[in-house]
């Protein structure tokens, strides 16, 4: 285990570019923080930059739990714009973690600022920009993440400790059957996850000091350190160079553990 980079503000949402590059955000510090093979930058977006995804043209999709909205920057550009801030005309209920499925539908956890608040959802923004409701009623929903082979949706409910897992239509864009994957335990409960090409579920839960690694049977394989109390987030290299990386809050760190796993895209 290493430690990449300190002296964060809140860090979160870690994820790789398509020739490697890792992204993640300073939450309390309003950045988006590029790291390459050489080079270190910071990009300042204000508001509360959270979960990230990256689309198959190098956007960067974040979501900001501050301006209660789903925003993007183009790193070419160094430009940010806001795609959506509202359902229905009501303030979307501080967006927290995204996705994207293989048909460039965004999913994305809605939870508030509460752990006890039941009213938590997630959205749906499909791939021509109609936006809705596909779930509801959750305590913090958290992270998410899709299988490799597209046809299951993994959310992270902190409120209660669990692991949910949802079948996903990506023709319809609707959810069903929701099924409980695991309990993960903590003080706080899961936060980010991740899924290796083996279908092992990887979740940072807070509040633990680890990272607990489930295979798709949902038994408990391994626990991770994450050199710290609470990490907020994973992610595994896709091309299996850069291991695991985790996002930890205490500290403020980013921290690598070289593993032969690779990440699912």
């Amino acid at each position: 285990m290493s430690i990449i980079l300190d002296d964060l503000k809140f860090p979160e949402g870690p994820c790789f570019d398509s020739i490697g590059n890792i992204w993640l955000v300073e939450k309390d510090a309003g950045n988006l923080v590029f790291i390459s093979d050489n080079d270190c930058k910071r990009f300042n977006v204000g508001g509360a930059p959270n979960g990230i995804a990256i689309d198959e043209n190098d956007l960067v999709w974040f979501c900001d739990s501050k301006q209660n909205s789903i925003r993007t920057f183009d790193p070419i550009s160094q430009t940010t714009s806001t795609i959506v801030n509202e359902y229905k005309n009501s303030a979307l209920k501080m967006p927290n973690d995204l996705a994207f499925d293989r048909s460039g539908n965004l999913l994305f956890t809605c939870p508030g600022d509460s752990l006890e608040d039941s009213t938590g959802y997630i959205c749906c923004l499909s791939a021509d920009k109609k936006l809705s409701k596909i779930f509801e009623g959750m305590y913090y929903p958290n992270g998410l993440v899709l299988n490799q082979e597209q046809t299951q949706l993994f959310v992270a409910e902190t409120g209660t400790q669990k692991i949910w897992k949802f079948e996903w239509n990506t023709d319809t864009k609707q959810l069903s059957n929701k099924t409980l994957f695991a309990e993960t335990g903590g003080s706080i409960g899961p936060d980010g996850i991740a899924f290796d090409e083996d279908g092992n579920l990887y979740v940072a839960v807070y509040g633990s000091g680890k990272v607990k690694v489930w295979d798709k049977n949902g038994v408990l394989k391994e626990e991770i350190s994450s050199s710290g109390n609470n990490p907020t987030n994973c992610a595994l290299d896709p091309s299996g160079k850069k291991g695991l990386i985790i996002t930890e809050a205490e500290n403020g760190i980013l921290v690598q553990l070289q593993t032969k796993k690779r990440g699912i895209i």
